[in-house]
């Protein structure tokens, strides 16, 4: 007799309970935008209900994610002023230190991962220090880990070089360790992609190159084994958790990475594929909370053990509800 498989017509509760993916609130990281300034919340217009925040009224937004229970929040700095170096990266009152200290001071159990980059404190806006039109890798490894100290000095429990310099997690690690920071998680971006994705996070951060593009320096699209060597060289250097930015558009990299390492690996779903649900679901093309939530599943089932998500706290209340 000829068995067929069937499709097993059963209620949700079932379904709940059978399904081979799970998202729990705990896999998700809350990327937020920290400006210098006071009483300050302003909306990013490429990216409909993300805002820019003030140290001082960065606990607003910090309270609702620890009442949702998120893993954590991811910060990235906008400083007043840039330079050549983009020095403010690593000035301990700057806008992530200050804001990385509130933080611990009023939610000592919340995660906070600090971005490690120059390309929003640099006046060039690229991702490390120039030698002519070129980015000198070699010398951008030691403002990279005086950044990395003075976001482990303030109390962030995670640092995240995201500027993709050959050996940076190396020498972030060795001066960590050499500050007696040795309990300081590294996150590294290793498999990051030039993409076009980007585009509302360089007006959120204002951290658009002022001339060239950052291909020299961040992945070719178009490679997936580049990504396994990037990824494993990481590791081997001393990363903690790799992140494969961007999300949905790289699941065939986020699995194939999975397979290879041996440590956490987290997906950024990016400002481009946030701002393409905000813009399809305003229009009532798509609807936001099942979008936002199959792309969270689709990561999840590529082998996400962490979503860095804009999404984050909206999830974590879709899950509770």
């Amino acid at each position: 007799m000829l068995i067929r498989p069937r499709r097993l017509r059963v209620t949700q509760s079932i379904r709940d309970m059978t399904a081979e993916t799970r998202l729990s609130p705990s896999m998700f990281v809350y990327p937020v935008f920290v400006r210098e300034g006071h009483n300050i919340i302003e909306d990013i217009p490429a990216m409909p209900g993300q805002k820019r925040y003030s140290p001082d009224t960065l606990p607003r937004v910090l309270e609702r994610a620890v009442k949702n229970r998120i893993g954590g929040v991811l910060m990235f700095g906008i400083p007043e002023h840039k330079d050549d170096e983009g020095s403010e990266a690593w000035r301990d009152d700057g806008a992530v230190q200050t804001a990385i200290r509130t933080a611990k001071r009023e939610f000592p159990d919340l995660t906070v991962i600090a971005d490690v980059c120059l390309c929003e404190y640099t006046s060039h806006g690229h991702c490390g220090l120039l030698n002519g039109n070129k980015v000198d890798n070699d010398s951008t490894l030691e403002v990279l880990a005086k950044a990395a100290v003075s976001h482990a000095r303030a109390g962030a429990d995670i640092v995240a070089p995201s500027d993709m310099m050959d050996g940076h997690t190396a020498v972030i690690r060795s001066a960590l360790d050499a500050e007696n920071f040795a309990d300081t998680l590294i996150m590294s971006y290793a498999v990051k992609y030039a993409s076009a994705f980007y585009g509302p996070f360089r007006e959120a951060a204002g951290s658009a190159p002022s001339f060239g593009d950052r291909k020299s320096y961040q992945m070719d699209s178009r490679n997936v084994r580049e990504a396994v060597k990037e990824a494993l060289l990481d590791v081997e250097e001393g990363s903690d958790i790799i992140i494969v930015k961007p999300g949905m558009p790289y699941l065939d990299v986020l699995k194939t990475v999975k397979d290879a390492v041996n440590v956490p690996v987290a997906s950024y779903c990016v400002s481009g594929e946030y701002s393409m649900i905000k813009a399809a679901s305003e229009r009532g093309w798509l609807d936001e909370r099942r979008i936002a939530t199959e792309a969270a599943f689709c990561l999840a089932r590529g082998g996400a053990d962490i979503i860095i998500t804009y999404h984050a706290l909206e999830l974590s209340e879709w899950i509770r509800e």
